[in-house]
């Protein structure tokens, strides 16, 4: 999983008259200094994944799923574990996927901060 996640995701910039007059370098160092804000202002650049939550609700779905099969089968008890080992890997891989998602917060946040210092922001990536 850590091998399939990519770096965060930048502000993508209109080239208004602000951004045509400063330096590529002194873009990226605004950009920073408004990331490192949102940062010291408590929000984060992902959304939490709830990892441990998303696979704990998953094992009871997969398990009350299956178990319900199962009662139709004969098999209630077998059927009940499997379901639940399964949506418990189901329900932990969600929630790392979700973790890697931009906050739109946190995007919010940096283009305010951006916008204030003369930039115009049309995007994120």
């Amino acid at each position: 999983m850590v091998a399939c996640s990519s770096a965060p995701q930048r502000p993508v910039f209109y080239p208004n008259a602000h951004y045509n007059s400063v330096t590529q370098a002194q873009v990226h160092r605004d950009t920073d200094d408004c990331v490192q804000l949102a940062g010291r202002s408590g929000i984060d650049a992902t959304q939490d994944g709830d990892v441990g939550g998303k696979a704990a609700t998953g094992a009871v779905i997969g398990g009350v799923g299956a178990g319900a099969w199962g009662l139709v089968r004969g098999d209630a008890g077998e059927r009940a574990v499997a379901g639940a080992a399964a949506g418990a890997a189901t329900g932990g891989v969600k929630g790392v996927l979700d973790g890697e998602r931009a906050n739109p917060l946190f995007q919010r946040f940096v283009e305010r901060c951006l916008t204030d210092r003369g930039y115009d922001i049309i995007g994120w990536q």
